[in-house]
């Protein structure tokens, strides 16, 4: 099944990362600011923002992730450089932030507290991100799949994502493993009920340990609330669509990852030490989600859908693939990839499998996803992080 002589255009980072995007990321400490970093990117093309609501008032793991998080996604190899913006008294640092991502690429600040409000702010915003935008990198090398990191993804899902669409995202994952991709997925409440299956696959017992404990671990805080979990997973949609049960739509959704053993399982945000396939401890809303990814390091994202999703995500295109023949034709605006065929008997998961991998290389050398020709993701409006714990 290897694609040999697959290459596709990317850009070098310093750490010799490679992205398929040139983005300028603004990205707000906290979410007090995320207007401010609204204004700056606002109008230009080659600027994005990353908003969230994280970053004060939280405790200290809480804290700790989101400040991993916010690393990891100015680090994302698709940002070429990182205008941070800060109020001044959030609890995250800004400055530690900007030193680890300043290792790998330019990286400038703006405080709005020191700096005297919102339009001085953002007029020194906007003068910073004219400057980074003279110091990115212009020409895509050519590079192999190996440079590849992809996160997995499903929502929205029927019962024809078990059926075509995750399988041959499976079968696509295989593919990028064999010839050195990484690739994550995760995802941990619609893992409950097929865990078990998921352990088997581990690189070795103590992995497998750790996919069984995050999924133990989500159950038990699912359970602590007192309320049954049907509507939330499955979901309403999902219901609708045809998946009667959790288990029922865990032995769908983990088909998605192939059948490669898992070699580690990752924080939410954490970013893998070597290549292969991970899983990462992380919730199934897809705001959230694609965040978790993101912050790993992966430059794009396959995302499975039965009735529809529009989701993208600012600088990472979200290539999204269906099996459902009506809702590729009615949601046409959204959808990338019609594996529909699969269950008419026209396309063998096989065939699909390598259809989305020729996707991705299309993808990564710059053609457009359906989300970035919409500019569903370009307002930074549909991604935030993932926390455990209270306000407080």
């Amino acid at each position: 099944m290897e694609l040999n002589n697959y290459n596709f255009g990317g850009f070098f980072r310093k750490n010799n990362l490679v992205g398929i995007r040139n983005y300028i990321a603004v990205i707000p400490t906290v979410g007090c600011v995320n207007e401010v970093a609204k204004r700056i990117a606002f109008n230009t093309k080659i600027v994005q923002p990353f908003l969230h609501h994280q970053g004060c008032c939280q405790l200290s793991p809480d804290l700790n992730t989101v400040t991993r998080v916010l690393k990891g996604i100015g680090n994302n190899p698709n940002v070429g450089a990182v205008l941070l913006v800060s109020l001044g008294c959030e609890s995250v640092s800004a400055e530690e932030i900007r030193e680890v991502i300043g290792k790998n690429k330019p990286v400038e600040s703006v405080r709005l507290q020191e700096i005297g409000g919102i339009t001085k702010t953002v007029k020194e915003g906007k003068r910073i991100v004219k400057k980074l935008a003279n110091e990115l990198e212009l020409k895509r090398d050519n590079v192999s799949l190996d440079k590849l990191s992809v996160g997995i993804k499903c929502g929205a899902s029927d019962a024809t994502s078990g059926l075509a669409s995750n399988p041959a995202v499976g079968q696509a994952v295989d593919i990028l493993i064999e010839n050195g991709a990484t690739v994550i997925f995760g995802e941990t409440t619609e893992v409950l009920g097929a865990e078990h299956i998921l352990s088997r696959r581990a690189i070795n017992k103590l992995v497998g340990e750790k996919i069984l404990n995050k999924v133990n671990m989500m159950e038990k805080r699912a359970n602590a609330c007192g309320v049954d979990m049907r509507g939330g997973q499955p979901t309403a949609g999902n219901i609708r669509g045809g998946i009667t049960t959790i288990e029922e739509k865990s032995l769908g959704a983990i088909v998605k990852s192939g059948t490669k053993s898992i070699n580690d399982v990752l924080e939410y945000g954490e970013a893998p030490k070597e290549k292969g396939l991970y899983f990462m401890d992380s919730p199934g809303r897809e705001m959230e989600f694609l965040t978790g990814v993101v912050a790993a390091g992966c430059q794009i994202i396959l995302f499975t859908t039965g009735i529809g999703a529009p989701q993208g995500f600012p600088f990472v295109p979200v290539i999204k693939i269906t099996g459902n023949k009506k809702t590729y034709q009615h949601l046409i605006e959204h959808m990338d990839v019609n594996v529909s065929k699969i269950i008419e008997g026209g396309e063998s998961i096989q065939e699909a499998g390598k259809k989305i991998v020729e996707k991705i290389i299309e993808i990564s050398s710059g053609i457009k996803t359906k989300s970035e020709l919409s500019g569903y993701d370009s307002s930074g409006l549909n991604a935030n992080i993932y926390v455990t714990g209270p306000v407080i």
